[in-house]
């Protein structure tokens, strides 16, 4: 199942976008929020994501459940 994120600035734009790469990468950590929420973050040259929102395609799991409230997004959907 194709799984997608994006993070989405409080000005509505989207500065952030993923899918899931886990098996064309090699790497277990390249979930669709992950990478979508690495991207926001260099497009804000900043980590914290206060007031963006995390749309995704499938229920976060545990690491991006946790990555997302580090990353201080205001709300998930």
């Amino acid at each position: 199942m194709p799984i997608a994120a994006v993070v989405v600035a409080p000005d509505g734009r989207v500065i952030g976008r993923g899918v899931n790469r886990r098996e064309s990468d090699s790497d277990p950590t390249a979930h669709a929020e992950i990478l979508a929420l690495r991207e926001a973050g260099r497009a804000l040259g900043d980590w914290r994501l206060t007031g963006c929102t995390l749309a995704v395609t499938l229920e976060p799991c545990t690491m991006c459940a946790g990555a997302t409230v580090l990353a201080r997004v205001q709300r998930l959907v």
